[in-house]
């Protein structure tokens, strides 16, 4: 899946070196809602940074056989973030998704739909036996997602991620194949 039409205002597609404008600036627009959550932040600071996290966006391509493992959510013709898998273990076929959508892209279904793509791609195309979603306890509308889906709460990782100024535990969710009924 290079390009995917969820319906008429909703894509997932690969990114390009060309949205990395796009990228950074929904970045920094949405930075201070984004932070409490996401660690990796503060380590971009310039458009080069997003263009340097696309590049390893399409490398990745390499460890897939040609399969994308990340995508840009486009909303309307607009960036409005990014869902895909962070780790991909070949050996015991699971992948890892994670995700985040721009503050002003909140509250519209969009991240429910591009999550419920990512699973169909994850278990057709990619072959995976399972898939793992990891928030953060406290993250309670990121971790609505997975439950509505039917993933399975398999535990907590204690101390799992730094965030800024204190460590935050992590609720590891997986979904099994024979369990997806899409």
């Amino acid at each position: 899946m290079l390009h995917y039409d969820i319906n008429d205002q909703l894509q997932l597609r690969m990114f390009t070196i060309d949205d990395a404008e796009a990228l950074f600036q929904l970045t920094m627009a949405s930075k201070p809602y984004l932070r409490e959550w996401l660690g990796w932040l503060d380590y971009t600071e310039t458009v080069e940074d997003s263009r340097q996290n696309i590049e390893g966006r399409i490398k990745g391509l390499m460890e897939t056989g040609g399969y994308p493992k990340s995508f840009a959510i486009v909303y309307q013709g607009e960036l409005a973030g990014t869902i895909g898998f962070n780790d991909i273990d070949r050996g015991i076929k699971c992948g890892t998704v994670g995700y985040w959508l721009g503050q002003d892209f909140q509250g519209k279904g969009i991240m429910s739909q591009a999550l419920e793509t990512v699973i169909d791609y994850g278990f057709r195309d990619l072959k995976l036996d399972k898939i793992e979603i990891r928030v953060a306890t406290g993250n309670v509308k990121s971790r609505a997602l997975p439950e509505r889906f039917g993933f399975l709460e398999e535990g907590v990782l204690r101390n799992a991620e730094w965030l800024y100024d204190r460590y935050v535990d992590h609720v590891v969710y997986g979904l099994l194949r024979n369990e997806w009924a899409h």
